[in-house]
């Protein structure tokens, strides 16, 4: 197998990878020759403690540093599964009767109360993707990272959706914000969840409903998380569209304004982002966020955070 003479440490999303761990990586990759390129991932994220915020392996990271080291001739990988390379087709959400609009509902949070924030069930997923599908102008897309779905409900029936999701990759205006250096932001990321959809209902007009269930959200997302995903985020983000809204629940909720997004993604090859600047807002799940998203010992599932 071919080797790379006097190899030096590499840095692999935020992750310093020692010239003993390079070898390590060249002898599973020999050792496993009947493995594929995912197991290899997988078992190399083992041996190497590489984990997720949630606990998982961080198997895209290691396919990518895989693949880099393959291109440098220092590894030969097996071959690509075909079958997994096959674009996937994007199979649009059925509408049925059961989301079909409702009467007219008016009044003050008294009128509905109690308000409910319901965990969505995998019994009613489909029911939420389809609220969602139908009313939400942004539809539903299948999100990254580790996914929390809620229902607002009351007694008078379901009010609204609610998904948090994986944080974007990188907003010059957040980063600078938290204080990342070089590194923290691919190693920490993993700690900030995106509220990527937010849905009250459109015949639902209730007063302050809105703020109401952002404040609702930022008292127990942490247990939820804990709960679901085995480690608690430290910071929220969402971004609003300003030629839409004009974040008036979040800075009700007492969300942070910090910044406008370029409208721009990370660039990859072959791909073309044509958005529009986004309102940035944050807000804090622990008060210390700020030290321990900078911090270079921010680490797994098992980690306490009071």
């Amino acid at each position: 197998m071919p080797r790379r003479k006097n190899a030096d440490a590499m840095v692999q999303c935020g992750r310093d990878v020692t010239p003993h761990e390079l070898d390590q990586i060249r002898e599973t990759v020999a050792l496993f020759r009947r493995l594929s390129r995912t197991e290899l991932a997988k078992t190399i994220c083992e041996h190497l403690e590489w984990y997720t915020a949630s606990g998982g392996y961080k198997t895209d990271a290691c396919m990518n540093l895989l693949e880099k080291l393959e291109d440098q001739g220092a590894i030969k990988l097996p071959e690509k599964d075909k079958n997994l390379t096959k674009k996937r087709v994007w199979k649009p959400i059925d509408l049925t009767d059961r989301t079909n609009p409702g009467p007219l509902l008016t009044g003050t949070l008294e009128d509905v109360a109690p308000v409910e924030l319901e965990v969505v069930t995998e019994e009613e997923m489909d029911l939420w993707k389809e609220y969602v599908s139908r009313y939400h102008y942004l539809k539903y897309q299948k999100p990254f990272g580790c996914p929390m779905y809620y229902f607002v409900k009351s007694r008078k029936g379901v009010l609204g959706c609610v998904l948090f999701s994986g944080a974007a990759r990188a907003m010059r205006f957040r980063d600078d914000w938290i204080g990342w250096k070089p590194g923290h932001r691919l190693r920490n990321l993993g700690w900030i969840t995106n509220n990527t959809r937010f849905l009250i209902l459109p015949w639902v007009r209730i007063r302050f409903l809105a703020s109401h269930v952002l404040g609702r959200i930022r008292r127990r997302i942490g247990k939820d998380f804990q709960d679901r995903w085995g480690y608690t985020p430290v910071l929220m983000e969402t971004f609003v569209d300003p030629k839409r809204y004009s974040g008036i629940s979040y800075k009700a909720a007492n969300w942070d304004y910090i910044g406008m997004t370029t409208g721009e993604g990370l660039p990859r090859k072959g791909k073309v982002y044509s958005s529009t600047p986004k309102m940035i807002f944050v807000q804090p799940v622990v008060k210390d966020f700020r030290e321990r998203l900078c911090s270079d010992n921010l680490v797994r599932a098992e980690t306490e955070w009071g």
